[in-house]
């Protein structure tokens, strides 16, 4: 242990020196350039965020953070939340169930399952905070850009903000203009997919925004399922009577419809003739039904019948009719006051969600019917002008009421039905301030006071052979248990810090920051409750801009600090029967591993090498690992469930098995964290041809390089995706009078990468989502 604090201690004392040595040399760089200090020059375009929840340019935000901006996420194709990781490589996106995706940031995220869990990276739209990991692919379009905070923030942002937060800013409507844009997409796989916004100004103070889109695609699984379907709009109104005060209404709408996501069984001892998942053979598709068929009669679980009944004895096979219909809508506002010594901002929010579907994502059916009402409130006094003191004031408060209906049914062997009911409170005071000592040098300092309250009733049934009732699992009587309980947390988070401009463009930070996400419940009658989860965050970065403000260099390391990490995971839990005896079935369940740690650092290169010619590079080494992760695991035999770390027969009271099942702890301390690679690398080059006065060509390339990586907490071989490479390439022919025509091919190589990774319970096969195969495609757009 004494040998890694040295270690980590030389690491971080070579990287403060680096730092320095970087930003010396950009000062002399600076002047050697001729150009007065803070002058801005042709060069990088400058990004304004709002990530410290007040309008300051990238470069100057003492932040880890990445900001992509409209045309960014136009040119790498970036139509939902799942693909960011184009652009971001610090980021994993997985997909899940239905309309659910699960956020990781430097191995800091939450398989998404059910209604009972939430995402430990909190995704904002427009300044509201999306408890509900759903329905977040009807953003991406007509966007301001796209912020990722990495790292807690548990300050400005608080609830379930432990490793980081995502920020998507829609365009508002511009006072005095008329106009609009549109753009029109065609693509393999029968892709359709236009998008049009149109600005009108009403008076000299107003205007209003009106924006929509529609997509369609088929499938990329050979049963139909991963395809594309949906359509969204989005109104805003903005009134500004004066310079003083400004009003923002927004209002969205989305639904998502198709199939849904997809999977596939990935060939392991169990399923020895399951298809090569390079051919992309559906789970639902007779090839692999069959495959699954042939592994179950090969072992001890009663066999299957090769019909359509949706009754089948034994295990139940995926079928083809999955789907999606599901809704969501919001409105929202954003007004700003300024009282001359600060702005006050109050942000009054309002959403419904409503997911419906039918999956077999995980190779079993999974029928999920929600509807989560939620209400925000936050209100922000920040200081104006350009005195020593910068500060940020506020409360928030958060309350939603979710029901929600699942079923999930393995066969007869074992079913899960539940009805949830589920009010979530949360009330916060926070404050963050920064303090210029001396000219150039500040101190920030930051805190939050967080109180959340956690409320649940379920009714539950479990019945099948495991369960100790074996019945039709669609059609019986067993009345559900009753479970009600409580929860309460509250916790102080804080930020310390320090910033010093080293030159006109050159800042050097670091920063010690804390983060929490509270506890919860999980599917079960007894023993259904997790602890919440805390991370401390140790960061020391600098953000660069050299040769007359061509070449762009930031720089982070960091160290994460985590406790109490809540895991998901399918294992045993207890229930009741209807007769009042405790039985163990198995069901989505949280759990937390004991510590882990994070560290590693992070390079961002932006290079403009000519007016015409840009190149970027983003390169990320991560090195995390569960130094305590224990957790149970149930077998339906004496044999070890299938898993690659330890195991042991236990006897935990309460959590025995009838004969032969027997209850395992599975160790796996000292593994890396899922969903981290080792190694990330973002490189991009575009090169403009001007072609006449008002014409010019664009063409541009950028790939994705990553190491390998485990995405489920059993380190299958099924579960890991090893290294790979994955590049996009596009030709633009971009106009001044406002039209441009860009043809594509994203996934140049084919490759079949892992999305993410579900083991099946009862009969553990792994059943994998898979990112997009090769794409190409054509998109028009004109503004005016």
């Amino acid at each position: 242990m004494r040998g890694f604090i040295r270690r980590t201690r030389l690491c971080a004392l070579r990287t403060s020196a680096a730092v320095l040595a970087v930003t010396v040399s950009g000062t002399a760089l600076a002047q050697e350039s001729g150009a007065p200090a803070g002058e801005e020059n042709e060069g990088l375009a400058d990004i304004v965020v709002t990530a410290q929840r007040r309008e300051e340019s990238l470069q100057r935000t003492a932040l880890a953070v990445s900001a992509v901006d409209a045309q960014q996420l136009s040119n790498a194709g970036v139509s939902d939340v799942t693909q960011l990781t184009k652009l971001v490589p610090s980021l994993v996106v997985q997909p899940a169930t239905g309309t659910s995706v699960g956020f990781y940031l430097r191995g800091v995220g939450a398989l998404v399952g059910n209604a009972f869990t939430e995402n430990p990276v909190a995704f904002n739209f427009n300044q509201i905070y999306i408890a509900r990991p759903a329905g977040l692919l009807g953003t991406f379009y007509d966007l301001e850009r796209v912020e990722v905070l990495k790292g807690p923030q548990g300050t400005l942002y608080g609830r379930n903000a432990t490793g980081g937060a995502i920020n998507v800013i829609p365009k508002r409507p511009e006072l005095g203009h008329n106009g609009g844009s549109v753009e029109f997409e065609l693509g393999n796989y029968d892709l359709v997919r236009g998008q049009a916004a149109l600005n009108v100004a009403l008076g000299d103070t107003a205007a209003l925004r009106v924006a929509g889109r529609l997509s369609r695609r088929d499938g990329y699984l050979s049963d139909g399922y991963d395809d594309e379907s949906g359509e969204a709009a989005r109104a805003s109104l903005r009134f500004e009577p004066s310079d003083t005060f400004s009003v923002n209404l927004v209002a969205d709408y989305f639904h998502q419809g198709g199939k849904g996501p997809g999977s596939v069984l990935v060939p392991s001892p169990l399923v020895p003739g399951a298809p090569d998942i390079d051919r992309r053979i559906g789970s639902a598709d007779p090839v692999s039904t069959a495959a699954l068929y042939a592994g179950i009669l090969a072992s001890a679980l009663p066999p299957p019948a090769k019909t359509d009944s949706p009754t089948l004895p034994g295990v139940l096979r995926p079928k083809q009719d999955g789907f999606v219909d599901s809704e969501f809508w919001g409105i929202s506002a954003n007004i700003d006051a300024d009282l001359g010594f600060a702005t006050l901002t109050v942000i009054p929010g309002y959403r419904d969600s409503r997911p419906n579907y039918l999956t077999y994502n995980g190779g079993y059916y999974g029928r999920v019917i929600e509807v989560a009402k939620q209400k925000s409130l936050e209100v922000r006094l920040s200081s104006n002008g350009d005195g020593p003191l910068k500060y940020v004031l506020g409360g928030y408060y958060f309350d939603e009421d979710q029901s929600s209906f699942n079923h999930f049914v393995q066969g007869t062997v074992l079913s899960t039905k539940f009805a949830v009911d589920l009010n979530n409170r949360s009330a916060a005071l926070f404050g963050q301030a920064t303090y210029e000592l001396a000219s150039g040098f500040r101190v920030l300092g930051g805190i939050r006071y967080s109180k959340e309250r956690k409320e649940q009733s379920t009714a539950l049934t479990q019945t099948g052979i495991f369960a100790g009732t074996p019945v039709d699992p669609f059609n019986n009587t067993v009345p559900p248990v009753l479970v009600g309980g409580k929860l309460s947390f509250e916790k102080v988070t804080w930020k310390a810090g320090v910033e010093w401009d080293a030159g006109a463009r050159n800042l050097v930070y670091a920063n010690v920051a804390t983060g929490f996400k509270s506890g919860g419940f999980f599917v079960a009658a007894l023993d259904n409750t997790f602890n919440p989860e805390n991370i401390t965050a140790y960061t020391i970065g600098s953000k660069n801009r050299f040769m007359n403000n061509r070449l762009q260099l930031n720089l982070e390391a960091f160290y994460w600090d985590y406790k109490d990490q809540q895991i998901n995971y399918i294992g045993p839990v207890r229930n009741l029967n209807a007769a009042g005896q405790v039985v163990v079935g198995s069901a989505l369940t949280t759990t937390n591993a004991g510590a882990s740690r994070i560290y590693g650092a992070e390079a961002e290169l932006s290079f403009q090498i000519t007016p015409d010619d840009l190149f970027t590079a983003n390169l990320q080494y991560l090195n995390a690992k569960y130094t305590n992760f224990t957790y149970l695991a149930a077998s339906a035999s004496p044999t070890p469930p299938r898993t690659a770390c330890g195991t042991t027969v236990t006897n935990v009271p309460g959590y025995v098995l009838p004969a032969p099942g027997t209850t395992f702890l599975v160790d796996c301390s000292g593994r890396p964290q899922i969903n981290t690679p080792k190694w990330s690398l973002n490189l991009g080059y575009e090169r403009t041809f001007p072609l006449t006065a008002t014409l010019d060509l664009l063409l541009g390339a950028r790939t994705r390089i990553e190491s390998g990586r485990f995405l489920s907490p059993e380190y299958l071989p099924e579960e890991r995706q090893g290294g790979y490479m994955m590049s996009d390439l596009f030709v633009q022919l971009k106009s001044d009078r406002n039209w441009s025509l860009t043809a594509y091919v994203n996934n140049l190589e084919d490759k079949t990468v892992y999305a993410g990774a579900s083991l099946r319970p009862v009969f553990p096969v792994v059943f994998n989502i898979l990112r997009s195969p090769r794409t190409y495609g054509l998109r028009a757009a004109i503004e005016f």
